[in-house]
């Protein structure tokens, strides 16, 4: 029987054409983050593809670069090649965010969180032990925390906005809001179920 080798670390490939951010991020994984290899680090798309490092296991991804490659065909190629992703962004609006997830995307995260919650959510997405300093739990306003208990108790959106006393855009904008929240910390709502088990793992069930 052949036994496989066990890589006690993640792979990472990072991909950024800001000079400093990339500096940055690479620098963190080496200096701070044991669970995670820095195996390639570039500016463009085709110098990342073309490294012999690739496919890593993880790649952290710009959204937007100055080459004619769309975000969906970069994060479905690493993907095809085994890597999972997370799309890093400072455009943060819902529209860019399903286009990456619809893709494969595990994540999408602001460029504006600080470096340590990034990591915390490449840990969550592997599946390591999260940083114990960081909490991935998002906070949920009441109306949020409300729908979100009432859809995974199987009601409608519609069901849910007249239990709720509010209009059907409403109830709808609470759940896309806990939904983004999630994503944001790295943990999949795509589904109902998915949903219902992120409330359950939080305490909202209980």
């Amino acid at each position: 029987m052949i036994q496989r080798e066990v890589r006690t670390r993640v792979r990472v490939g990072i991909l950024d054409d800001h000079e400093v951010l990339l500096d940055s991020l690479s620098s963190w994984i080496r200096d701070h983050e044991p669970l995670f290899e820095l195996a390639v680090a570039a500016p463009t798309w085709v110098q990342l593809v073309h490294s012999p490092a690739f496919p890593t296991d993880l790649v952290l991804m710009d959204l937007n670069l100055g080459e004619k490659v769309s975000i969906e065909a970069r994060v479905r190629t690493c993907r095809a090649a085994g890597a999972s992703v997370i799309v890093l962004t400072a455009l943060d609006t819902p529209e860019e965010r399903e286009r990456c997830l619809g893709a494969g995307a595990l994540a999408f995260l602001s460029k504006a969180q600080p470096v340590r919650e990034v990591m915390a959510v490449a840990k969550s997405v592997m599946g390591l032990s999260p940083d114990p300093q960081v909490s991935t739990k998002p906070k949920l306003s009441d109306g949020e925390r409300m729908a979100l208990l009432l859809y995974v108790d199987g009601n409608s959106t519609s069901q849910v906005a007249a239990a709720m006393n509010v209009q059907f855009e409403t109830a709808k904008t609470y759940l896309r809001r806990v939904r983004e929240k999630y994503g944001r910390a790295g943990r999949p709502t795509s589904t109902r179920a998915e949903l219902a088990s992120r409330a359950a793992e939080d305490g909202y069930l209980s």
